[in-house]
């Protein structure tokens, strides 16, 4: 009975503030009337944050740590937005969307104690795996880790010149990501106070300019070089730096995921450049598992926000945010009709469902609301959930006749990166509204490092496929059928690199751009909340002149990926926007 229970409950989460609060992935409202008394939602906070993904999670935390009553609403039955734990299938326990972690920043560890909160990280060593499709009898592999004299011994199977080339490549990148990394941690530049506001303002927004002095001094004369990174495409970046495909297929990867970009397409560089500016226990451009899924860590944050005294309910979905006469925020409504009044309103949610949804049209400017409307939010992704009875056998790296985990299991596994032709090709097809015939796969399977994810020998799989468009040819919709055939066409893939795969099977849950929208509120499944091009970022995410997390609402903020930094679970975006709010909070 225990067990079961287990099952069915999901994740067990360390964390003991939370007990009584209605937040437990999975647990409906029934199974709570044993629990202690849950707070109570009250008339009046000082902040109503929307939504609780990891970024509204973090600005409520900061918030309450400031001493600024908060309440955190979120419309699903589980914390964490796009990083949650879910367990689809009985007994596997899936980080459903979001899966790995790097990005989050380290002041957020330590400011929030996460550690003490419950957070723990597993990193990965090696972190990379590339196995080939060859007609030989033992096909090659690219394996990448942390020890650069391994990885150069890896890389020099296909070419000593860029075995040799590669460390300083990394450097390279490490000093472009030195100087960009304070950008991350301060909202953009005021133009419109630099050029117009008073002369406070003028002295506020010429302080801000400091981060971005800095990063040109770091970078000093080889300045060019590094803008054409940041606007060149990728495949130019690479090929300036190696020559062997297998090799730059693997690296552009990281300049196209989430994207729907080729490595051919100018400004894929950023992306790349957005993925390595991460680390995890010091180790620059490391990525790994969260014990117990990427929703522990949502729970981490959320415990951190309780403790201090914030509230969180879920299963409160907001309807609209309430205004005063003079067009300030005044709190939110919810879809049972209660009013919740606060003085502030941060919004996780996307701009799309914020400015679009929750803000009566005529209350904002046109050019604003048609800024939001055009923004870019195609999405390229389908992430696939996959609970297996065993480890996948490549035929790169056979398995051990123990069945055991090998390093090459706990990496991200890319398929159908013989080459950036491929990747392009894979991009083309969606670019006419047809799912690549051979898409780009990222496979991870967490429960290798992080047993108690599956039942004894089974694992849990991540699959992050690309491309799919968000509407296919002709109109046709993402129906079962075609959800169905594209996840038959990721498997065949799987199969030809590692027999027996299809085998294994046990269920799946295939997410498309469309069911990534509608169960997680990404606007067209984008996981960034809206393109990472360089032409909306820094001064115009989510719009010119509304970059630094204020609206055109007073006292409504914008806390999520579709402010800056961006995308990724970084938590950059929630905490920079909690001070902000804070700053305006204080002046009130």
């Amino acid at each position: 009975m225990a067990a079961g229970l287990r099952a069915w409950l999901g994740t067990d989460y360390p964390c003991r503030c939370l007990r009584g609060w209605h937040l437990t992935p999975g647990l409906p409202r029934s199974r709570l009337a044993h629990a202690a008394a849950a707070p109570r939602l009250q008339q009046e906070y000082d902040a109503v944050v929307i939504g609780a993904g990891h970024n509204g999670l973090v600005a409520a935390a900061y918030l309450q740590r400031a001493g600024v009553r908060t309440v955190v609403m979120e419309k699903r039955h589980v914390l964490g937005g796009a990083a949650v734990t879910e367990e689809i299938v009985p007994g596997f326990k899936f980080s459903r969307a979001s899966y790995l972690l790097s990005l989050l920043r380290p002041q957020i560890y330590t400011e929030l104690e996460l550690q003490r909160h419950g957070l723990r990280v597993l990193p990965r060593d090696p972190y990379s795996f590339t196995p080939l499709l060859e007609h030989k009898s033992s096909p090659r592999s690219l394996l990448l880790g942390h020890d650069m004299a391994q990885t150069q011994q890896q890389i020099a199977q296909f070419s000593q010149k860029d075995a040799q080339a590669y460390p300083e490549y990394e450097a390279f990148m490490g000093r472009l990501v030195a100087a960009l990394n304070p950008l991350l941690d301060a909202p953009p530049v005021d133009t419109a106070a630099l050029g117009q506001g008073s002369l406070l303002q003028r002295l506020r927004a010429l302080r801000a300019l400091q981060p971005l002095l800095q990063a040109g001094q770091m970078l000093g004369w080889q300045l060019p070089r590094y803008y054409e990174v940041l606007t060149a495409p990728i495949s130019k970046i690479l090929d300036q730096w190696f020559e062997s495909e297998p090799l730059k297929a693997t690296l552009a990867t990281d300049a196209v995921i989430g994207a729907m970009a080729s490595p051919y397409t100018p400004g894929s560089g950023y992306v790349l450049l957005h993925h390595v500016m991460g680390e995890l226990q010091g180790q620059r451009g490391a990525w790994g598992y969260v014990a117990g899924g990427m929703g522990a860590l949502s729970q981490a944050i959320a415990c951190a926000a309780t403790a201090l005294g914030a509230h969180i309910f879920a299963e409160k979905a907001v309807c609209h945010v309430l205004l005063g006469r003079d067009g300030q925020a005044q709190g939110i409504a919810l879809q049972d009709g209660t009013e919740v009044r606060s003085k502030l309103v941060l919004s996780n949610a996307s701009p799309q469902v914020t400015f679009l949804e929750l803000i009566p049209q005529e209350q904002l400017p046109k050019d604003f609301v048609q800024r939001i409307r055009q923004a870019d939010t195609c999405s390229p992704v389908t992430k696939i959930n996959v609970a297996v009875d065993r480890l996948p056998n490549f035929l790169a790296a056979p398995n051990a006749r123990d069945g055991q985990p090998l390093p090459h299991h706990q990496c991200s596994i890319h398929l159908n990166c013989e080459g950036t032709h491929l990747l392009h090709q894979a991009f083309t097809e969606a670019t006419h509204g047809y799912p690549s015939s051979r898409p780009m796969i990222e496979l991870c399977i967490p429960s290798v490092l992080d047993p108690g994810l599956a039942p004894h020998g089974c694992h849990v799989v991540s699959l992050f496929t690309q491309y799919t468009p968000s509407v296919l040819a002709g109109g046709q919709p993402w129906d079962e059928e075609a959800r169905n055939a594209y996840a038959d066409t990721v498997f065949d893939c799987i199969e030809d690199y590692a027999p027996g795969f299809k085998a294994s099977v046990i269920g799946r849950d295939i997410l498309t751009p469309p069911d990534l929208e509608r169960i997680f509120g990404l606007p067209g499944g984008n996981i960034f909340h809206g393109a990472m091009s360089l032409d909306q970022l820094y001064f115009t995410r989510p719009a010119p002149s509304y970059s630094g997390y204020r609206s055109p609402i007073p006292g409504l903020y914008l806390c999520g990926s579709g402010a800056h930094p961006g995308g990724g679970v970084m938590g950059a975006a929630g905490r920079n926007a909690a001070q902000v709010a804070l700053e305006d909070f204080r002046r009130l």
